[in-house]
């Protein structure tokens, strides 16, 4: 659904309820309370963060009427609370490590000036570093020889070299990109998943498992409040793939973690049997990349059709274009979808969104979309998109002011975790039962449904 089609530039809640599919007029039992400042900036990205919080939280109020035998005519008022959300939007700032402060952008991530405008990188993996230093011949993997290299070429040039290499370089886009959907559905299976009884008060997920395909922000954002809400989350990564402590701290809350290569054969038995008792996929690759294991959502859905998968990715899928198959992050679709000259300094510099809110807001989306498929029985393939929430961001939603003072203290919270005592940001949607696990750590295993 396009954001034409949900309803104009007014209601961000109304909208995203619509694209995702719910029963008209539920979107008026949420309400919200105090204060919260994303330091909106030129774009609205507070009314982003308390629509996509919002869906999400009365997704999973129509999951639970739906398990306590009811339907939609029974979902509960639901109250969000604006500093929850503001506090949340920005959980990675507010992380710390046994009182470390993460380091959030490396010294080789961010914008440099090129021959004919602007270039925006993301080194924060070592192997992505390593791919741009290899694409512009760096003499040394520095800011100052990153800067010299680039001022000496057009910006274009510079992202093809780094994206050949395996490296990540976007132009900064200065219009907008082209519209794209908040929500595609892609596919529906005709088949139900398995019955859901009901479920405890305040865990609407309960006895769901989950299967997290996915890293970094948006994805995970969207697993670690599935578990919140009661769901068994088994995050999967590949063991030549590491991720970043800091990254798994802040959103590894909510789900266990376990490494499994699928290039091995008994690595794949084991995928496999967990997949046959799945309830719900959630993958964050790229367009094409699972499809090669047999774990694109139409095979997923042919060979168990109860499944609910939902993919993410960062440029919209646009059944694979051009860009659809590029990686991805947060920052990279600012600069190339229009956002970053958008934001941009009186002197013309490239700027950024008070918050990584593209990441964020699609989490809460994707999450949201799950909860929702689940209450109508699953069976159905969803797609999000990066680019997507961008689209919306910029031409969907009406400003709804940055808002009043207010303190994040209320919403942060300490926790024993695989990584020390950590500092972190509370969910608007409840309080998780305890601190991540570190990545990788836990046995490739369902618990046991109870």
């Amino acid at each position: 659904m396009t954001i034409a089609d949900a309803g104009g530039r007014d209601g961000g809640l109304a909208q995203a309820w619509a694209a995702l599919g719910g029963a008209p007029g539920l979107a008026g039992r949420v309400r919200y309370r105090g204060s919260g400042n994303l330091g909106e900036g030129p774009l609205p990205v507070a009314e982003l963060a308390r629509s996509t919080v919002g869906a999400c939280a009365l997704a999973a109020g129509e999951l639970a009427a739906v398990r306590a035998g009811g339907g939609p005519q029974d979902v509960a008022p639901v109250v969000v609370d604006e500093g929850a959300v503001a506090t949340a939007f920005v959980s990675e700032r507010h992380l710390r490590v046994a009182g470390r402060a993460p380091v959030n952008f490396a010294p080789l991530s961010g914008f440099w000036r090129a021959a004919d405008g602007w270039v925006r990188t993301h080194a924060n993996y070592p192997h992505h570093e390593a791919a741009l230093v290899r694409a512009l011949a760096l003499p040394s993997a520095t800011p100052e020889a990153l800067r010299a290299a680039v001022e000496q070429r057009p910006a274009v040039g510079v992202q093809e070299s780094a994206y050949a290499a395996g490296g990540l370089a976007v132009a900064v886009a200065v219009a907008y990109g082209e519209p794209q959907p908040l929500v595609e559905p892609v596919r529906e299976s005709g088949a139900r998943g398995r019955p859901l009884g009901p479920a405890p008060a305040g865990r609407p997920a309960a006895g769901v498992r989950v299967l997290d395909l996915t890293r970094v922000i948006a994805g995970p954002v969207a697993t670690r409040t599935l578990g919140l809400l009661g769901a068994d989350v088994l995050r999967i990564d590949s063991p030549r793939l590491p991720e970043a402590d800091d990254a798994h701290a802040d959103t590894g809350f909510g789900k266990r973690s376990a490494l499994l290569d699928l290039e091995a054969a008994e690595d794949r038995a084991v995928l496999e049997g967990l997949l046959a008792e799945a309830d719900v996929v959630v993958s964050g690759y790229r367009p094409g990349t699972l499809e090669r294991y047999g774990l694109g959502a139409a095979q997923l859905l042919e060979r168990w059709p109860g499944l609910v998968v939902a993919e993410l990715c960062a440029w919209g899928w646009r059944e694979w274009g051009p860009w659809a198959g590029r990686r991805g992050f947060d920052s990279l679709v600012q600069a190339g979808y229009g956002i970053a000259a958008a934001c941009a300094d009186s002197g013309g510099v490239p700027g950024v969104l008070p918050a990584q809110a593209l990441d964020h807001g699609t989490g809460y989306l994707v999450a949201a979309g799950v909860l929702r498929a689940l209450a109508e029985g699953g069976g159905r393939g969803l797609r999000f998109s990066l680019a997507g929430t961008g689209s919306w961001l910029v031409r969907g939603l009406a400003p709804a002011g940055a808002g009043g003072e207010y303190s994040a203290e209320p919403w942060l919270r300490e926790a024993d975790s695989g990584y020390g005592v950590l500092r972190y940001a509370a969910s608007p949607l409840g309080e998780w039962g305890r601190g991540p696990s570190r990545w990788g750590t836990d046995e490739p295993a369902w618990l046991p449904r109870g």
